[in-house]
Order: C-alpha cells, then structure tokens, then sequence
C-alpha cells in the first residue's frame, strides 16, 4: 500500500501509505494475499514494535506551521507522528487509522509527549465508517492502495465535506516510486495533484486553490537507506459563508 491504507495510514516520517494510515510518506506496499485491509495493517505492525520515524511529515510541517489552532481531523494516523505534532502545536485532533494496534501505540506516543488529552483516537476503515464533525484541517496524507477496495475518491470527498468553512483540505500523495525502485504495482494509478482536484469536484467558487504540484522529498524508515522520491500535494480552503 502506501501509507495509505486506510484503507490506509501514514505516519509522517512515519510514513506510510496505504490505507489509513500514512503519516510518513515513506510508503509501503497493501493488503494481498486475500486478506481484508484491516487483517493486512494488523500484521504489519506486528512485524516491528515501531515502524515509522515518529517525525511528522514534511508536507504537514510546511503548509500547517502558520494555521491558526483549531480542530483537526488526521485520516490515516498510523502510529500517530502527523496528530501528535498538531497537539503539540495546540490543535484538537481526531485521529483516525484501521490499525488498532497502530492506535493503540500512538496512543502511547502521545501520553509519553504528554498531548493525551487532546488526541481522540478512533478506528476506521473509512470505505465504511468516517468519523463525524466538521474540522477546520482536514489532513490526508498517501491514501493509497494496490487492491481496488480503496474508495479513495469518495473517502477524499467526504473529507472535503468535513471541512468547516475557512477551513483547510491537505491531501499529499506519491508521484511514483523512488528511482531505481521497481514498482510491485504498476496498474496501481497514481493521481497528479490535478487530477486530485478535478475529482473531488468542488462546488465552483466555494474553494480557493492554494498549493497543487509536485516536490521531492527524503524518504526515511528506521533501519533503511534513505532515498529520493516524488510526491504531491493539494491544499485548497473552503470560502467563509
């Protein structure tokens, strides 16, 4: 998957892709072998007690650092790096992943940086559940997968209707894989940050475009090489009413 799964996750450099999870853009490959996406992120991280850097991803750091606090919503926590550094930065965060062991070591993670309470961890595999709320960001960060069980436009969608007005939609996702990296899923489409846009078919003249291209980025997991790679991002704001 890629720290998407979330039918996905991510874990900022923690990095992940794939379904719910993400929060690393550092990716990695999802469900196979006929397992469910829960059942495949389960044994994932049960593989290692950690597998993400536990630092924030790059595009988050950049394009939140100057919001204003407010409620955030982070779909595809995985072990909590991208929620934990909005806490910390004074924002209340809803924290979503399909994992419950990634949930549950994030909880931990964000105890031991003492944001406990302004973290609510929820569980959800957001092809069938999305938490409820409006949200002033709405974070998603590598929400990909190899199988077609990732309704990622329609989950992204529902994101961008989660946004309170003034709010921020940030979406970030890879462009391809590193150089020299041969792709395990090469009928997997990658969207550009266009086709992110032009798919989430927001109401004409309700939201402004700020940040839609492409950049490079370090791709860090604990005991890997560090590598080049592409990613994107779309940052759009939904007018105040």
């Amino acid at each position: 998957m890629t720290t998407d799964q979330k039918h996905a996750h991510h874990d900022g450099h923690e990095g992940h892709d794939g379904h719910g999870h993400g929060r690393d853009s550092q990716g990695h490959e999802g469900p196979g072998g006929g397992a469910t996406g829960q059942e495949f992120w389960e044994a994932f991280y049960a593989e290692r007690d950690r597998i993400w850097s536990g630092n924030p991803n790059d595009v988050l750091v950049r394009e939140v650092a100057d919001l204003a606090p407010g409620r955030a919503l982070d779909l595809g926590c995985g072990e909590g790096a991208d929620a934990i550094w909005l806490a910390r930065r004074g924002w209340r965060v809803t924290a979503t992943d399909i994992s419950a062991l990634a949930l549950e070591r994030a909880a931990g993670h964000a105890a031991e940086a003492g944001v406990a309470d302004r973290v609510d961890w929820q569980r959800h595999d957001l092809g069938a559940s999305f938490p409820t709320g409006s949200y002033d960001l709405v974070s998603a960060h590598f929400l990909h997968s190899p199988n077609d069980d990732l309704p990622r436009e329609t989950i992204l969608r529902t994101a961008a209707a989660a946004v309170a007005p003034g709010g921020v939609l940030l979406i970030a996702g890879h462009a391809g894989f590193p150089p020299g990296e041969p792709n395990p899923h090469p009928d997997v489409h990658l969207p550009t940050p266009e086709e992110v846009l032009a798919d989430l078919d927001l109401p004409e003249g309700r939201w402004e475009v700020l940040v839609c291209g492409e950049h490079e980025r370090i791709q860090t997991r604990p005991g890997e090489e560090a590598v080049r790679r592409m990613d994107n991002a779309l940052k759009v704001r939904r007018l105040p009413e």
